[in-house]
Order: structure tokens, then C-alpha cells, then sequence
């Protein structure tokens, strides 16, 4: 059955939003995003604001998002109805996304709430492109510690022992969430997840603030498994 033709939205509401998104553009917010790969100078704050008064609006959120800006991106997953993206949309939305902020918001304010987010997860799990990888390792977390229900938990660490040593950033990143998570989730696999990730070694020395939880999977699942009292 062929898809409806999405609904139009006037040239001058798309303006406006967009008009008021670069109003909202502070140099100093842009300095410190593109420091993480970001390319918007929008201060999140005010962009939920703007995105409570719109309230949700899917066709413009379809608008805002084919602009191709990074602002008017995450004012668009703020905005839209997620439930009403096909699957292909949302597989060309994650592929266009290579801001780490509108990628990551994309995974888990939307693609989580879509019924394809199972499809979607194993098509991205085995891409050939890392990024897009990334997002299906985010999917797969989400469902060791929610649903693990018929995944191959001993697999997974198995594929995570082989390869995340010499992944690209953004995969090992989502990579080693996935460890920490088996690590905290699961207690009969515990012991690997830690053992993997103290032979690993990765992101062991990452510069972790005060008060904040180490990303070094051994470190992160004892803290977690601590305070839970497991």
C-alpha cells in the first residue's frame, strides 16, 4: 500500500521557526559544541522551550528536519510523532545524522518509541558503517537491561571481546556501554563482562570530573552494582 503524502506546511511557519532557531544561535554555546563533534550554537534549554510552545507537529518536524541544520534537527525529534516514520525514513534520517547530538537524540527519543525499532536494531548492529553500528549497539543496551528476552548475551560479549578494542570512537563508545550494562544487568555474566573489560583496557584512563561514574566498564559496573546493593 503506498504511503500518504505528507502534509504541507506554509513556507512562512518553516521560516519563522527557522528565523528564530538562528536568533537563538550563541557563538559561545557553537564554540563549546563543535569541541564534541557538534555543529549548533543553540542552548538546549531554550530549545525546549521553543519546542513546548510549538507542541507536536509532525509535517513541520519533517520540514525542520530536511533543512539539514542541526538545531532545527533536534527541534524536529522534540516535535515530531515517532510512531509515524517508516522504517526507511528513520534507517536515512540515522544515516544523514553525524552530529553525535542529533544522532543520539534521534536513537532515543524516537527510533525507541517506533515499531521497527527491532528491525532496525539488527539491520544497524551489522552495518558496515561504525556510526550507524553505533545505534544499533545504543538499541541493543537498551534492550539487555529492559527485554534480554532472546538475546545471545555470551555472543554479544563474545563479539565485544573481538572487537572493541580497535573500534572507531562512537562504536567502542556504544560498544562499552553494552559490556557495562551485561556487567550491571546480569549477574551470571558478571565476571566475563569485568574480566573483558579490565583486559581491554578501554576507556580506562578517560578523565572522568568528580562525582561522576568512570565509562571503564570494570569500574562503572562495580559502582552500579554497588549502590543497587546486588
Amino acid at each position: 500500500m503506498p504511503e500518504a503524502p505528507h502534509a504541507a506546511v506554509p513556507g512562512e511557519v518553516l521560516a519563522e521557526v527557522l528565523a528564530e532557531l538562528e536568533e537563538l544561535d550563541d557563538p559561545r554555546v557553537r564554540e563549546a559544541n563543535e569541541k564534541r563533534g557538534d555543529d549548533h550554537g543553540v542552548n538546549l534549554s531554550r530549545l525546549r522551550t521553543v519546542a513546548k510552545r510549538l507542541k507536536t507537529q509532525h509535517p513541520l518536524a519533517r520540514e525542520l528536519w530536511a533543512s539539514g541544520e542541526t538545531s532545527a534537527r533536534l527541534l524536529a525529534i522534540l516535535i515530531c510523532r515517532p510512531k509515524e516514520f517508516s522504517r526507511d525514513e528513520l534507517d536515512a534520517m540515522l544515516r544523514e545524522s553525524r552530529a553525535p547530538k542529533a544522532h543520539d537524540w534521534l536513537v532515543n527519543y524516537v527510533v525507541k518509541k517506533s515499531p521497527h525499532v527491532e528491525e532496525l536494531r539488527v539491520a544497524w548492529t551489522a552495518d558496515a558503517d561504525p556510526v550507524v553500528a553505533s545505534a544499533g549497539w545504543a538499541l541493543t543496551t537498551e534492550r539487555v537491561a529492559k527485554s534480554p528476552e532472546g538475546l545471545d548475551l555470551s555472543g554479544l560479549l563474545d563479539t565485544i571481546e573481538a572487537e572493541m578494542k580497535d573500534a572507531p570512537d562512537r562504536l567502542q563508545w556504544a560498544m562499552n556501554h553494552d559490556l557495562a550494562q551485561i556487567g550491571i544487568s546480569h549477574a551470571e555474566y558478571r565476571a566475563r563482562a569485568i574480566d573483558i573489560g579490565e583486559r581491554l583496557e578501554v576507556l580506562k584512563d578517560y578523565p572522568t570530573p568528580p562525582n561522576c561514574t568512570s565509562p571503564f566498564a570494570p569500574v562503572w559496573i562495580a559502582e552500579i552494582v554497588g549502590r543497587q546493593g546486588a
